[in-house]
């Protein structure tokens, strides 16, 4: 990863830029403490992209701990709550406190100053991000200040979601045009500042494009038209993606790396900016685990009883002893042991189940440290914590219960280590969302063919990360958690699991995106444009535990989904009149309540795209 120590430190005078507290800020100008007019913009950018990149994260967390694939032994914590649809105020902070502040504060004067320099790359980068930002708030709350949201108000009007919209896909044209300019050789090359792509142009630009596809796409709810008044647009989504990535080559990813450098965020967390962000949220701790759903589908995919290769990679193994009275339905690599999945389809968890598992370090062995017989079996759980050399002082990659045992590892999982990839445009979304176009255009052969494209796709961008932490750590390859995918089962699944042109569905071509785009915000995306449909998600059930929880129901009421988040304490506060005044705009917003925003079901209520017009 590039070096972003220079770009963190001009956060605080962001800070100062969002709340217009600037005029003091005019005094002698040191290099070493760049104020917010002499801070260069290749020293913004990396500073930009990497609040953006952690907004967007958290918020893909937050959101995916509700869509069935994880869950956690405590019912009452933020995540744990998500798992059983119990909506939380907790959860709207972060992101948009990283995105406005961190990022949003410095991408208006990082444009301002590219254009004046003639800059174009950079003011395109400025475009695309503020675009990306703003469709995850538009995601997340529906509606936010976005023409003034970052002007000098204090107290900025609200837009409503078509607004929004609209005014993101017009920043992405300008992006488009302004990546297909030439710079001149006399102003900061692109490469100097950009941490996603090194600076290559055309990888933007191709990221630009998909972008605007994925966009389009989640207009699916609305009538076929141009997608400049809002409506689902093929033809050019289609476009689009002739535009876009065209191989793993094409891929736009944050590389993030386990030095443990000296730089931290300044937004509260005071954390390492090296690390993933799922590894701060996922990978450090130790009562997260992968559901039964989330298995089925790896492992029996549509019921063809072949195992998916990525399957060894996004569920946990534990180093153990097998004996004759080990589990017989657990798989074994050697002494390791894989995780056996939380049925979120049962009330498992209300009967204390996963109950943490211990380590016996006199034993050499797994336990569960209660007097409760029926817990006693919960050593088939293995929880997703990584192991991490840099932040952790682990020997490897690989996380010890008691540090220094070898005997007491833990693989963790692909996503959630702290050189794990962030991917932000890769060509296997590209190739997923061909193949939902041309199977809604009838086209099952197209659809087919991108389908498959997307699938191998995946597996080839892991297979290049698995392969990277190998080469740096041999000793990793007797993990089967890390040993990278045999071309043979790649081939086999390919070729036996996904099945044929003729027997292709919306189900195989939704579910296998899913699958590929693990903990991505485009999960819980995708789940709303079709509407939670258990025929479009294979395994996936809304949680029992909901059907038992009032509180849960208070906020996502019975034959109800999660369809938005509240806004944030800051909105809620400081700017409830433009809040409360865009409610007027907002179909199912409760204007006969004090505060449409603070009903307990506002939860439930469907954002601009997620809505038929």
């Amino acid at each position: 990863m590039k070096n972003i120590i220079k770009p963190i430190i001009i956060c605080l005078i962001g800070m100062f830029s969002f709340i217009s507290c600037s005029d003091w800020l005019d005094v002698n100008v040191n290099p070493n403490t760049p104020t917010d007019q002499s801070a260069t913009i290749e020293n913004r950018l990396p500073h930009i992209q990497f609040y953006t990149n952690h907004a967007y994260q958290i918020a893909s967390m937050r959101t995916f701990m509700a869509m069935g694939d994880m869950t956690m032994n405590s019912r009452t914590s933020t995540y744990g709550a998500a798992a059983q649809w119990q909506a939380s105020a907790s959860w709207t902070t972060t992101p948009y406190q990283w995105f406005l502040v961190g990022s949003g504060s410095n991408l208006q004067i990082l444009y301002d100053k590219a254009m004046q320099q003639q800059a174009w790359h950079y003011a395109a980068a400025s475009r695309l991000i503020h675009a990306y930002g703003y469709m995850l708030m538009t995601d997340l709350y529906g509606e936010m200040p976005y023409t003034d949201g970052l002007g000098e108000s204090s107290v900025p009007k609200y837009d409503n979601g078509k607004t929004i919209y609209l005014g993101c896909l017009g920043e992405i044209d300008e992006a488009i045009e302004l990546l297909q300019k030439t710079q001149a050789v006399s102003v900061p090359a692109l490469s100097l500042g950009d941490t996603w792509a090194n600076g290559d142009v055309n990888k933007w630009l191709k990221m630009a494009y998909l972008l605007k596809a994925r966009w389009i796409n989640k207009l699916n709810k609305k009538q076929p038209g141009s997608y400049k008044e809002g409506k689902w647009d093929a033809n050019e989504i289609l476009a689009c993606l002739d535009k876009a990535q065209q191989s793993n080559a094409d891929n736009v990813f944050y590389d993030h790396t386990d030095d443990y450098g000296p730089s931290r965020d300044v937004l509260g967390w005071n954390e390492p900016v090296d690390y993933a962000p799922l590894y701060s949220v996922l990978g450090m701790n130790s009562n997260y685990y992968v559901t039964k759903m989330m298995i089925d589908n790896f492992t029996n995919f549509a019921g063809s009883g072949i195992e998916d290769p990525r399957a060894d990679h996004v569920i946990p193994w534990a180093y153990s002893v097998k004996g004759a009275t080990s589990p017989a339905n657990l798989k074994w690599v050697g002494n390791w042991r894989r995780t056996a999945g939380i049925d979120m389809h049962t009330l498992i968890r209300l009967q204390s189940h996963p109950y943490t598992t211990s380590y016996d370090v006199k034993k050499g062995g797994w336990y569960i440290n209660t007097s409760d017989a029926s817990l006693k079996g919960d050593t088939i759980y293995v929880q997703t914590t990584c192991g991490s050399k840099g932040y952790g002082g682990f020997s490897s990659l690989l996380y010890e219960k008691a540090k220094g045992d070898a005997k007491s590892r833990q693989s963790g999982i692909f996503h959630a280590r702290p050189s794990s990839p962030t991917w932000i445009a890769t060509y296997h979304e590209a190739c997923f969302i061909r193949a939902e176009v041309k199977f809604k255009q009838g086209d099952k052969i197209a659809a087919f063919n991108a389908y498959k494209a997307g699938i191998k796709a995946n597996m080839e961008f892991m297979n290049q990360k698995l392969n990277v932490w190998i080469s740096g750590d041999p000793s990793l390859a007797s993990c089967p958690s890390f040993a990278p995918m045999k071309q043979s089962d790649i081939d086999n699944y390919i070729s036996n699991a996904i099945g044929t042109a003729s027997d292709i569905t919306l189900a195989k071509i939704m579910t296998q995106k899913r699958m590929a785009m693990l903990w991505s915000l485009e999960v819980y995306n995708d789940m709303r444009r079709y509407d939670y449909d258990p025929n479009v998600f294979l395994n996936w059930q809304i949680p029992a535990e909901y059907y038992q929880n009032t509180t849960a129901q208070k906020y996502i009421p019975l034959g109800k989904h999660l369809r938005r988040w509240q806004q944030c304490s800051h909105e809620l506060n400081y700017n409830s009149a433009n809040l409360q005044a865009i409610g007027a705009e907002v179909p199912g917003a409760n204007m006969s309540s004090e505060a449409w925003n603070k009903d307990d079901a506002v939860w439930s209520i469907n954002v601009w795209w997620d809505t038929a017009e």
